[in-house]
This record gives C-alpha cells, structure tokens and sequence, in this order.
C-alpha cells in the first residue's frame, strides 16, 4: 500500500483552478520527482498535500486514511513535511535555531538530538556555522539549512520544492548525493525539481505534470528514455 496518495485533486487560489484531477502515490522507502514546465500546478500539488491549499474535489490519503482536511501543523504532526521553495528560514535566527523550529511538532522533540547528529554529519557546514545568523549563509547553505530543518522535524514523507534552484552545479551535486543518502536510510522523499535529468537520476518513479493535470507516470529509468520526456524536459 503506498504510504501518501493523492486522488483525482482539483485545487486552485481564489476563483484560479491549477490542478485538474491530479494523481499520484508514494511507495514507502522510494525517491519519487514530479516534473513538468513552470506554471504547470506542481508546487499548488505539494501545497495541497500539506494542507497549506484545501482540494476542491478528490482526496489526500496518508499511510491508509483520508487527510485531506487536516491543517499543516497536523499533517507535520503525523510525519508529513514540505522544504518550501524559496527555503523561507527564520533569518534573523541562528542555523541552530532553525533546527530547533524545525522539531518543534511533536513527534520530533523527542528525538531531537538524534536527528540533530544526522543533519550535521550530512551537513557538517551547517555544524561549524551553527551559531551563525542563516540570514548571512550562502544560498547553497541555506538550502541545505532548509533540507536539515525538513530532517528535524523527523518525517514518513519530506517534500522537497525546488531542491537546486539557482545554486551553482557544485551545491547541487552535494545536495542530490544528500537525497541519496535520506532514500538509502529508507526516507520517503517527493522531489519537484527543474533539473528533470538529474531528478530522475536519483529517483524510483517520476510523474509528469502538464497543465494541472498528470499526463505521464512510470519508473524513472523509463521516463529518461522517454521520447516526449526527453523533447520536452531534457532537450534531447
């Protein structure tokens, strides 16, 4: 049984509809990338997954029961956790601050120094600057900051929006080899990322969102090879 689902969502802002029927599941352990041009409803999807957007129609199922009207902070309480894009950290807090915040729901406080040990061994930058105002970090580091704060909060599924935008490729390898490593200790990651090839890479299975709705699916060795994948998201 796949441990998120989420069934025939229509969701939107205001009067503005963004997702037509959308679907997709997560297998507990996978790596899984949404891909798909901008505008397309990607980030509307993680929004409505979490609770931050309210489906219209359809349903969110997590680990066999219907979520779909539970606020954030309740869905974060069951495990659930979205790495907003933009990294939208406390700025004028320290690194070590933000990690903080980022246990505060309350299944992850008491695992806290655990978790905390991990993000600094993936991230030892963020260790030595743990006293360091994240409004003064690099962009690199503070979307690795974002990613070990999604980690504090100790999730079933972390979703990631926009994991490389606009670092340079050096940061972006760091941060997918830290993907890998999340996936390997058996974390269930929902991955939207401009960079379709590396994404897929790194991934189990891939879904292709085209105008709110979702227009292909498959293992993603299959979608790489893909012929329209390719035209359309790889340039090839």
């Amino acid at each position: 049984m796949a441990i998120l689902e989420v069934r025939e969502v229509d969701s939107g802002y205001g009067e503005v509809q963004i997702l037509w029927g959308a679907s997709m599941a997560l297998q507990q352990g996978d790596l899984t990338s949404l891909v798909g041009g901008n505008g397309v409803g990607k980030t509307t999807l993680l929004r409505t997954v979490m609770g931050l957007n309210h489906p219209w129609k359809g349903s969110i199922w997590f680990e066999g029961k219907d979520v779909s009207r539970l606020s954030a902070h309740k869905k974060a309480d069951l495990g659930l956790v979205l790495v907003p894009e933009g990294r939208q950290l406390f700025t004028d807090m320290t690194v070590y601050e933000n990690l903080e915040m980022g246990a505060s729901n309350k299944r992850a406080r008491g695992k806290f120094q655990q978790n905390l040990e991990r993000v600094f061994e993936m991230f030892p930058r963020l260790k030595e600057r743990s006293d360091q105002q994240s409004g003064t970090l690099s962009g690199g580091e503070q979307q690795m900051l974002a990613v070990a704060r999604g980690i504090m909060a100790d999730p079933k599924v972390l979703m990631i929006d926009e994991l490389s935008l606009g670092l340079a490729p050096v940061l972006v390898l760091q941060l997918f080899e830290s993907l890998k490593l999340l996936k390997n200790l058996g974390l269930t990651i929902l991955l939207v990322e401009q960079n379709v090839q590396m994404a897929l890479a790194v991934s189990n299975y891939g879904y292709v969102l085209a105008e709110g709705r979702t227009e292909l699916e498959g293992p993603a060795r299959e979608l790489i090879q893909n012929e329209h994948v390719r035209a359309a998201y790889l340039g090839l």
